[in-house]
């Protein structure tokens, strides 16, 4: 029997067990013998069992979750104070045997279950009642204690006896079930509690004019109280619900999130995030009003996907929807939301056909969880990334989340080298020579990383670090970066500084600390006699010494304002000359060999380089 079968079956034991109890307690203390009561008193009981019928038809909806509110415990505690406990017990046994023979809908079981709890209830607080004083026909201010003690007992048992049996069905913590049903019903039986002490006052004095003014107060406030609840429920709506698509919205969404994550159920779920593909080329072309109409349509045929299951759908903001997909696992998650693209895709809307899909199309990211959630906003930034490869990949696409993936690995190593581009490009706006060549490196270690057979990690970091190496060149006056001719001294030292000026740039920025060597030490020797440590040999990082021969292989074979270009020939003939010397004889050759191996397509142009 698995977790779930055991809770339920303890559940049905606890059922049985106070079910006997409360019959039991009824046996016991109630008056089935008729004998005592006049004429007056049983019409009395007869119209307070109606009024009982009364409460729990009418009860009172008390927002923000629609608890119900009955108005029968505040008959039961005046007819305690009032009458004593056999006369209470006697018109609980009348109104729950009427209330079981019109409520045919409810379970049998459970008609049992609310007579033995109410037995149990009334059993209890009429014990309090009287051993702290109180004197049932007797209302007084100076007993105020014991009507206090009273209501505290019925309340804490109507709280207990209800809260354990969805403790046992659900395996949830008792005393949070408990405090978190006190906190919500204190307000109103306080409320019982005063309206128990008038109804009584009014049973002892006037008993019957009492009854018709608490029915008619009963329906009023039932009314009331029902169109109340009605307008709390229509703001809540409006609140909750996005205006244009009559979707759920953002705000609601990340609120049914950060209950999963306060509740920590242990379950399997799946989160989608949903983007419009090319919306805004659209609503650029056709204008924001058929833009609504859009997102309208695209409302409407995810919601009709959804329709008849538990999920959750909601605009998440602008052409962004999410779907909560509680117990669903990766592989029903993805087969259910790539359904819906396929749906959106034989749908028409006007003007579809100026997209690129040339249809209404979405591109979607899925991520899955099993078990507690960390956190609602590492949820929706898997989500998001998941929705960012899906796009990537061309649109129109469903991706499931997975760290491991290497589809993800890659994208994400491409669009971080893309960010990285845009960085050198505002940088080093002021001097293209220096950006082209930058560019050149990094094609170039490209095809060398590709040839050695780096790590990923290893590779990452010289493509990046090939792109960036120059940055330090940011500081360098203009006339100094292009000044035809040979440089100063004083020049020279200046252009020397900016792999220190670089290390400067780069180490603001705590994700790109890891090329720091590669753009400090780029310009070190193998012989020891670089710059700007005079490092020497291994002591070089090794990822240094491979982009020291790409950069001097490019600046030799690219036009300098102060010095002579070199031919490809030339610059593979100065590489062999200065290997061991200014680089590392382990790489040089196979440079060379690569440089040799064919066509290589630098700036634009193609030249041939035969062996």
């Amino acid at each position: 029997m698995n977790n779930k079968g055991l809770f339920k079956q303890k559940a049905n034991m606890y059922v049985i067990f106070l079910s006997i109890l409360g019959i039991a307690l009824f046996a016991l203390f109630g008056d089935m013998t008729f004998d005592e009561y006049s004429p007056i008193l049983w019409a009395l009981m007869a119209c307070l069992v109606a009024v009982l019928v009364l409460c729990r038809h009418f009860t009172i909806l008390l927002p923000p979750k629609g608890n119900a509110l009955s108005m029968d415990s505040a008959i039961y505690l005046a007819c305690i104070f009032a009458f004593g406990l056999e006369f209470t017990l006697l018109i609980l046994f009348v109104s729950s045997i009427i209330g079981a023979l019109y409520q045919v809908k409810i379970l049998w079981w459970k008609h049992i279950f609310n007579f033995a709890t109410f037995s149990i209830m009334i059993v209890s607080a009429y014990s309090v009642f009287v051993l702290t004083g109180g004197q049932a026909g007797v209302i007084s201010p100076e007993l105020i204690h014991s009507y206090i003690f009273a209501l505290v007992v019925y309340m804490l048992l109507n709280v207990f006896c209800i809260g354990m049996y969805f403790y046992l069905l659900d395996a949830d913590s008792l005393l949070a079930i408990v405090l978190g049903a006190i906190k919500e019903s204190l307000s109103s039986y306080i409320s019982i509690l005063i309206l128990s002490l008038l109804l009584g006052i009014l049973l002892l004095h006037q008993p019957f004019y009492g009854l018709f003014l608490f029915s008619c107060l009963l329906l009023v406030l039932s009314y009331a109280f029902k169109m109340h609840f009605k307008l709390y429920e229509e703001a809540s709506l409006r609140a909750n619900v996005d205006q244009l698509t009559g979707l759920y919205n953002h705000g609601y969404f990340k609120e049914l999130l950060e209950g999963l994550v306060k509740e920590q159920k242990d379950e399997k779920m799946s989160l989608a995030m949903i983007d419009i593909d090319d919306f805004n080329k659209y609503n650029g072309y056709f204008g924001h009003l058929q833009g609504d109409e859009l997102l309208k349509c695209v409302g409407l045929v995810l919601k009709e996907g959804c329709g008849g299951s538990n999920y959750t759908l909601a605009r998440y903001g602008g052409e962004e929807f999410t779907i909560l997909m509680p117990n669903t696992t990766e592989n029903d998650a993805f087969k259910f939301v790539d359904g819906l693209r396929k749906k959106m895709n034989d749908t028409y809307f006007k003007g579809v056909e100026i997209l690129p899909h040339g249809c209404l199309s979405f591109s979607a990211g899925i991520i899955y969880q099993e078990g507690m959630i960390d956190s609602s906003s590492e949820l929706l930034g898997q989500a998001d990334r998941a929705l960012y490869y899906a796009k990537a990949q061309g649109k129109n696409k469903i991706h499931l989340y997975d760290e491991k993936d290497v589809v993800q690995k890659n994208l994400d190593e491409e669009k971080e080298i893309e960010l990285l581009e845009q960085q050198v490009r505002i940088f080093l706006s002021k001097d293209i020579n220096t950006y082209k060549h930058s560019k050149r490196v990094f094609t170039y270690a490209i095809h060398f990383a590709n040839k050695l057979q780096l790590s990923d990690y290893e590779k990452k970091t010289l493509i990046m670090g090939a792109l960036i190496h120059d940055i330090g060149k940011l500081e360098i006056p203009r006339d100094i970066m292009n000044k035809e001719g040979k440089l100063d001294p004083h020049e020279w030292e200046m252009i020397k500084k900016h792999v220190t000026w670089g290390k400067e740039i780069i180490s603001i920025n705590k994700d790109l600390l890891h090329l720091v060597p590669l753009v400090e030490l780029h310009h070190e020797r193998y012989d020891g006699k670089g710059y700007p440590h005079g490092l020497k040999g291994d002591s070089i990082p090794k990822l240094a010494r491979i982009l020291c021969i790409i950069d001097a292989f490019d600046a030799m074979t690219t036009e300098r304002p102060y010095q002579k270009t070199k031919t490809f020939e030339e610059a593979i003939v100065e590489l062999e000359q200065c290997s061991g010397k200014q680089f590392d004889p382990k790489y040089v050759p196979l440079f060379i060999e690569m440089i040799r191996e064919g066509e290589m397509r630098v700036d634009g142009e193609i030249e041939a380089v035969n062996a």
